[in-house]
């Protein structure tokens, strides 16, 4: 799930015309817009497949109208390509699996050879009737501490997208749901002939994969599940669990490590005093800008910097020197590292679509959260989502998508040590779940998604390419413990002020 909203919420991922293998099941009218077609994706040198699949808003009400979702094809080089194409799911909720496409294929490059590789956008994202709130660029610091501003956004947000022709009326925006989606792709995979698939889904696209398994588990080949985000989470409360989880772990690695800890010697201290300092007035340069502003550092800036850090151990390493800095009354460090979280145009989330799944799937379940709140991040971000989905029409979601499956086939589960988000114990109980076909690994220097980091990437394409389950989950993948831990940065100006101090 990602760490940013409308800065915080929404702030990891072409086939040809026939596939070899099985006879082609028939396909129903409305998924027959269109054979595929050449076409270029910006970032990728050469050209691909577009194809589009016409499919209702609301399963079974005609009357409410159809969507088409759009779909790209990466076709395999081989020209005795293999009949599993790999469908990668992307996270969120809210980002556009074609617009990631270009980043994310360089996993694939092995994989690719002989398999095609599909980039669906899930309905709400990128060409899929999408639901994408105006990203507010442009804010000063003075705006993005302002409590109610968000909420003005949110508003504002759902009345433009009550102007779109897909969109009816106001309960339309319940149609965006997991469970729906999931009926999407299947029609894609129909379309294109596969009578099985492998599924790569991080993230948010781990409760896709999940979704998959449980409505249509005879489609599926092999899963890959990296930063497992279970429909059974309730997000905004395990959140605050897994952020202060992530913390504590870099306190104690920080005092483990000798220069942080002469740097650092009072983390958790200099932390606890800060947010006990906040709200008050403040002046730092604008990340983006670089314009001097004065604005109002709030409690809810401040643990958004250090959630949004915690994601990748590399931006985590300059916590410690940021929140000292902080604690001093220097915030450029901490108001530049919130600027880090999901700056790129490819990550950003459509927010409408995220708030339709978050407010249906995991807002219900707040009430009845066991997750026991962090003492530094507490209720805040729960607080955010609540207030959030109270102006959100919020869609009906089957008892049945909160229950985990049985896996049909090799699952190979993947989870982050270091994950602020989704860290192991979540990937561990889902492994437990789907039973002896899944396979738990966890890489324990990582943050939020493991697949792109080091070996991950030849252990998933020989995991998909082995020719049975029992080779797929017999994998080496001992590479993972050779993974580092960034060591926490310390700046000249700290290391030598603490040489300085006289001694005790």
């Amino acid at each position: 799930m990602s760490p940013r909203g409308l800065r915080a919420l929404a702030a990891v991922a072409a086939a040809a015309a026939c596939l070899a293998g099985p006879p082609r099941p028939a396909l129903a009218a409305e998924e027959t817009p269109g054979a595929l077609r050449e076409c270029h994706v910006a970032g990728f040198r050469n050209g691909v497949l577009c194809g589009t699949v016409r499919r209702p808003l609301a399963p079974g009400q005609a009357e409410r109208g159809s969507i088409d979702i759009h779909y790209v094809v990466v076709p395999a080089l081989a020209r005795r390509k293999l009949p599993d194409p790999v469908f990668f799911l992307a996270g969120g909720p809210g980002q556009s699996a074609i617009s990631l496409a270009p980043q994310v294929m360089g996993l694939f490059a092995r994989l690719n050879n002989r398999r095609d590789v599909v980039f669906i956008d899930q309905r709400g994202t990128g060409r899929s009737a999408p639901l994408a709130c105006k990203d507010p660029e442009d804010e000063t610091l003075a705006e993005q501490a302002e409590p109610e501003r968000q909420q003005r956004l949110i508003a504002q947000c759902k009345a433009t997208l009550l102007k779109q022709p897909w969109l009816k009326a106001e309960s339309d925006l319940g149609f965006f749901t997991t469970t729906i989606a999931v009926q999407d792709l299947d029609a894609v995979r129909r379309q294109l002939g596969a009578a099985r698939i492998d599924l790569i889904g991080g993230s948010y696209g781990t409760r896709v994969a999940l979704e998959v398994l449980r409505q249509f588990p005879s489609t599926v080949r092999r899963s890959v599940i990296d930063g497992v985000a279970p429909a059974d989470m309730a997000l905004p409360a395990s959140y605050s669990t897994d952020n202060q989880s992530a913390f504590d772990r870099l306190v104690e690695a920080c005092a483990a490590e000798p220069a942080c800890a002469r740097a650092h010697p009072q983390l958790r201290a200099r932390m606890v005093a800060l947010l006990q300092s906040l709200p008050r007035e403040a002046r730092a340069q604008h990340p983006l800008t670089g314009v001097e502003e004065s604005f109002t550092l709030t409690r809810e800036l401040v643990l958004g910097a250090i959630r949004g850090a915690l994601y990748a151990p590399a931006l985590a390493a300059a916590l410690p020197e940021a929140i000292e800095a902080a604690a001093r009354g220097d915030y450029a460090g901490l108001i530049g590292l919130s600027a880090t979280q999901g700056s790129g145009k490819a990550l950003r989330l459509a927010m409408g679509m995220h708030l339709s799944v978050v407010c249906a799937e995991d807002l219900p379940r707040l009430a009845a959260a066991t997750d026991k709140p962090g003492s530094e991040f507490g209720t805040a971000f729960a607080g955010i989502y609540e207030k959030a989905c109270a102006i959100w029409p919020r869609g009906a979601v089957p008892p049945e998508f909160y229950s985990l499956p049985k896996s049909p086939s090799a699952t190979l589960v993947l989870s982050g040590g270091l994950d602020p988000a989704t860290p192991p114990r979540h990937g561990e109980r889902v492994a437990k779940a789907l039973g002896p076909l899944a396979r738990h690994l966890v890489v324990d220097n990582a943050g939020h998604g493991v697949m792109t980091i080091g070996c991950m990437r030849d252990v998933i394409f020989r995991f998909i390419d082995a020719a049975t389950d029992a080779e797929a989950l017999a994998v080496d993948a001992g590479c993972i413990a050779r993974v580092p831990r960034p060591p926490a940065f310390v700046s000249l100006r700290a290391a030598q002020a603490k040489a300085s101090e006289p001694a005790r």
